[in-house]
């Protein structure tokens, strides 16, 4: 096969503070060069970690549901959902198996207790 995925895109207002929070949330660094226009965070070597990660401001904030969202999941899941509030993330829902979250900008995101 010769597609692969390369990144996520993801639009913001922000682009440099939402890359910081994702980047802080999963334990990244943002890439050098980081503006409100257009920021990046790749996966620290290992493709493991998940694809990169691309922010682009956009002029209008969200306003409806995500149309695709972050699945995150943690075998230490009290103590990654206190982190992540204590980043700026909302709860928006409780489940049994998962919370979903809100990032700063209001993206929804689920924490998956692994």
């Amino acid at each position: 096969m010769a597609t692969t995925l390369y990144g996520i895109s993801y639009d913001a207002t922000d682009a440099a503070r939402t890359a910081s929070f994702w980047a802080d949330v999963l334990g990244r660094t943002v890439n050098p060069g980081a503006s409100a226009e257009s920021a990046s965070i790749a996966p620290n070597d290992d493709p493991a970690a998940g694809p990169t990660l691309m922010f682009h401001r956009v002029p209008e904030a969200k306003s409806v549901k995500n149309r695709v969202h972050f699945d995150l999941i943690t075998t230490e899941f009290e103590s990654e959902l206190t982190r992540i509030l204590n980043l700026g993330a909302q709860v928006r829902a409780e489940f049994d198996s998962w919370t979903t979250l809100a990032d700063p900008e209001g993206n929804e995101f689920d924490l998956i207790r692994g």
